[in-house]
């Protein structure tokens, strides 16, 4: 399977929208900075420090505390990845992939803002098992676009006097990652005003910047290239697993981070179930198979679904209920602009399929919820679910739209799921480069 993986992603990129790319140079690829820990890749200083002066400008007058990741637990956490993933906050303002940091800002004011990163004392035997870590010194402070990095014992005083300098409310990002950090628990303890960033980070991440945007754009473009991939492999008789090979192995050889999830590639029955991902069967002549799988690149993650026959060729039957799926896309798509809400697109695509049903959902039409049975579709960044769902779009919010058909007692699925970036005037397709009709469909399949 790795030898006709590779042949196969170097065909297919030839023929898609990231054809410039070819296996010698993957989509993904960037400079790494050895100085950094983690993947890396160099955080766009601009971006962060930008960010962390509106998110100051908000409070107005007030502490911002954020803690790091920590290192996973290899023995407990049934890592199937890398053994580190930044949290999302932290990440957001500073871009870093360094463990056990903490970032402490202060607002006086709109024209008084003060940033401090501080770092964990290097441990040179350490680094010998973990790899790179960033220090309290100059390179750091080069690197990260922060002037001010101190060591980590120093933190505890620093806040002090942040707290009686400033006043105001102390604001931590409240979550499951950060519910058993000391610090917080002390702070919370000795009765300071600790307020959920959360509320304002969020809204902040729920419309991407340029950094942002470009970041999502190469997580689509390398997830367009496994999935194509997948559909040039497809042969009846293979295995679910055997197709998920060929797709990761598209993922990976163009320069993906990790999983954004994990791979659903389910067939035939499987193709009804919506998180199916045990991707076990054995494919057979005149199924359909729905993938739903996606890279991260950057921290970013896509979120991409298409469905074809293994066999190259889409039954009448099978025809049919995939374009009215596509038709349900279009319509939404048709009515993304600033200020519509989730909640409008997914009327507008359960309508035009409650409109154009007929009689291919029997003696119920498309739209019941037993048959079209989960949401349109969802914010995606740094998470695959990413916040903001219910806010109005505006421009720079990024979403999938995600229509399907579960015909169970046909064993036969459908669902198509595209990355959508908002725009002034409407939307644009990110994921475009995968095929999505079924005449594109086969016709690429006919290349194998």
């Amino acid at each position: 399977m790795r030898t006709l993986s590779v042949s196969v992603v170097a065909a297919v990129l030839s023929l898609s929208s990231v054809s410039a790319q070819t296996p010698s140079t993957p989509i993904g690829r960037y400079d790494v900075v050895p100085q950094l820990p983690g993947m890396g890749r160099a955080p766009d200083t601009a971006a962060t420090a930008a960010r962390r002066r509106a998110l100051l400008q908000r409070i107005g007058r007030g502490t911002v505390l954020i803690p790091a990741g920590h290192e996973r637990n290899l023995e407990k956490d049934f890592v199937q990845d890398n053994d580190f993933r930044q949290w999302n906050t932290f990440f957001y303002f500073t871009e870093l992939e360094t463990q056990d940091a903490w970032l402490l800002m202060t607002a006086r004011g709109p024209d008084s803002l003060q940033v401090a990163l501080f770092l964990p004392p290097r441990d040179p035997s350490q680094e010998r098992w973990t790899g790179l870590r960033l220090g309290a010194d100059s390179i750091a402070a080069r690197l990260s676009g922060i002037a001010t990095v101190l060591p980590i014992d120093s933190l505890e005083r620093r806040i002090r006097i942040a707290r009686f300098l400033v006043g105001g409310p102390l604001y931590v990002p409240l979550d499951e990652n950060t519910r058993d950090e000391d610090r917080i628990l002390d702070l919370t303890f000795a009765g300071a005003d600790l307020r959920n960033l959360h509320a304002l980070s969020d809204s902040m991440r729920a419309v991407k910047d340029a950094d942002e945007v470009a970041r999502l754009r190469m997580a689509v473009n390398i997830s367009v290239a496994g999935h194509i991939a997948a559909m040039q492999a497809a042969r009846p008789g293979m295995y679910e697993y055997e197709l998920e090979a060929v797709l990761e192995d598209g993922f990976r050889r163009n320069g993906a981070d990790r999983l954004g999830y994990p791979s659903i590639v389910g067939s035939g029955p499987n193709s009804t179930t919506l998180h199916y991902d045990v991707n076990r069967r054995r494919t057979q002549d005149g199924d359909l198979v729905v993938i739903d799988a996606a890279a991260e690149w950057g921290q970013y993650t896509a979120d991409v679904t298409r469905t074809f026959p293994v066999n190259g060729k889409f039954t009448p039957r099978q025809k049919a209920i995939y374009d009215l799926v596509l038709g349900a896309q279009q319509a939404a798509f048709d009515s993304v602009r600033p200020g519509v809400t989730m909640g409008q697109l997914e009327g507008i695509a359960r309508r035009y399929m409650r409109d154009h049903s007929g009689s291919l959902c029997g003696d119920k039409t498309c739209d019941d919820r037993d048959i079209f049975n989960h949401g349109l579709g969802h914010p995606i960044g740094m998470d695959v679910h990413d916040v903001g769902i219910r806010r109005p779009l505006a421009p720079g919010s990024v979403i999938t739209l995600e229509p399907g058909i579960y015909l169970v007692a046909e064993n036969l699925g459908v669902r198509i799921e595209d990355d959508v970036l908002v725009t002034a005037t409407g939307a644009e397709w990110l994921s475009a480069g995968a095929p999505r009709t079924t005449d594109a469909i086969e016709r690429l399949m006919r290349r194998r």
